[in-house]
């Protein structure tokens, strides 16, 4: 699925509407060979696309490039139609984790070569290549990034006599409880917030969910997970985020906005809301990794983001996967980074992010970024969530090992689902 991290990323630019019409600068000679590209709404700028378009056509003078913009809302079977054959394009870009599902179809092509031999995939972020990667073979090509950081006021942080922000775990619930006081919230954290609680999870060695035997199985009754729920519960008391909520009920951003919040955890582009709603606060914000356990690393997040693939019944299936080897490739990720404000799919292209805090804060978390559990039946959970009245129940004094067991019965079941 597409998740809600990158609607905050997109914030860092101005939006914009291609509109659901091809979008086709530049047309060539109707002798041209037509490659059709799916691609989100709003997920690239549209200076981004008429350059890449120009300069690919110019370098490729018999390709016609055709971008057809999608909405997020529907897209699915969408793409199951179009992988079955039903109006499918050469290329499309789908959620990074939404890659095994599709692939279960069996539409798609095998792109392991070309990710090997041109596109260097030793070096991708594994939050993004790991999802595209099904028993060894790889169908989605990671294109960009997006994940969470913590912002903070640097006046409630100066205030507290903290001058530099926390780099490991210990110095976060420190700094966490000095700012804890004096009518201000040490960190704003909704109970419910189960990305966050993932990369906790991981942090400990332990995971939502585990194949075995070729079945998945939930597990977050394991130790590792159990301590990760355990900090995420000594974190979220050093504020006053609901117990039974998420970070939407209420917007987080609107709760930091009001001036007496210390810290949340989310993409950079919440600043930007968060300064319209409060002009005060502009120049105000920071922004640092999620600490790890040691300094040596930042912790673990989820990484949200897009990948590319080509389906099996394309009309122009290689010209399709030339035109994701340029996407991906090292000059239209810097150009990316640099227009888009997202992590490029390998860590080292993340310097051409200058003057830009919160991505560059992102991008060092990025290096830690994983993705939810590689079955094509995950979304099944995320469709009921067992996790979130999971962390609410312990919240609220229940016993973890208990409400993790029941939790992880209920993620095998729907894991089961086809």
């Amino acid at each position: 699925m597409k998740n809600r991290i990158l609607v905050g990323a997109v914030a860092l630019v101005s939006t914009f509407a291609l509109g659901g019409c091809g979008f086709v600068p530049g047309s060539e000679a109707s002798s041209s060979k037509k490659v059709t590209i799916w691609l989100m709404k709003d997920s690239v700028s549209a200076d981004f696309l008429k350059r890449f378009t120009k300069t690919y056509e110019d370098e490729h003078s018999s390709i016609e490039l055709e971008f057809k913009i999608q909405s997020w809302s529907g897209i699915g079977p969408k793409v199951t139609d179009a992988l079955k054959g039903k109006d499918t394009p050469d290329v499309i870009e789908v959620g990074n984790t939404q890659v095994p599902q599709y692939a279960e179809s069996g539409g798609l092509r095998d792109l392991t070569l070309e990710s090997v031999r041109d596109l260097g995939s030793e070096d991708w972020l594994p939050g993004l290549a790991d999802p595209g990667s099904i028993d060894g073979v790889q169908y989605g090509i990671p294109w960009y990034a997006a994940n969470r950081v913590v912002i903070y006021n640097k006046d409630l942080f100066e205030q507290a006599g903290i001058k530099t922000p926390p780099k490991t775990r210990d110095e976060w619930i420190a700094d966490s409880a000095q700012l804890n006081r004096n009518g201000n919230q040490g960190i704003y954290l909704a109970g419910q917030n189960w990305y966050v609680l993932a990369g906790f999870i991981w942090d400990e060695g332990g995971e939502l969910a585990e194949e075995r035997g070729g079945d998945w199985e939930g597990a977050l009754d394991s130790p590792g997970a159990i301590r990760g729920m355990s900090f995420y519960k000594e974190l979220q008391a050093l504020g006053d985020g609901p117990k039974d909520a998420d970070e939407e009920k209420p917007p987080q951003a609107k709760v930091f906005a009001k001036g007496d919040v210390a810290q949340i955890i989310s993409v950079p582009g919440a600043a930007a809301q968060i300064e319209q709603l409060n002009p005060e606060l502009k120049g105000k914000l920071g922004y640092f990794p999620i600490p790890g356990k040691t300094a040596t690393a930042p912790g673990s997040v989820f990484t949200g983001g897009s990948d590319l693939i080509v389906p099996q019944k394309a009309s122009q299936r290689t010209a399709g996967i030339d035109v994701i080897k340029a996407l991906a490739g090292r000059k239209w990720q810097e150009e990316l980074a640099r227009t888009m404000s997202y992590v490029p799919n390998k860590p080292d292209l993340a310097r051409v992010i200058v003057g830009q805090e919160g991505t560059a804060a992102m991008a060092r978390g990025a290096t830690k970024g994983r993705a939810t559990p590689n079955s094509p039946q995950w979304a099944n959970v995320e469709a009921v969530n067992p996790i979130k009245p999971y962390m609410t129940a312990v919240l609220q004094g229940g016993d973890p090992q208990e409400e993790a067991k029941a939790a992880s019965e209920k993620i095998t079941d729907q894991l089961a689902v086809r």
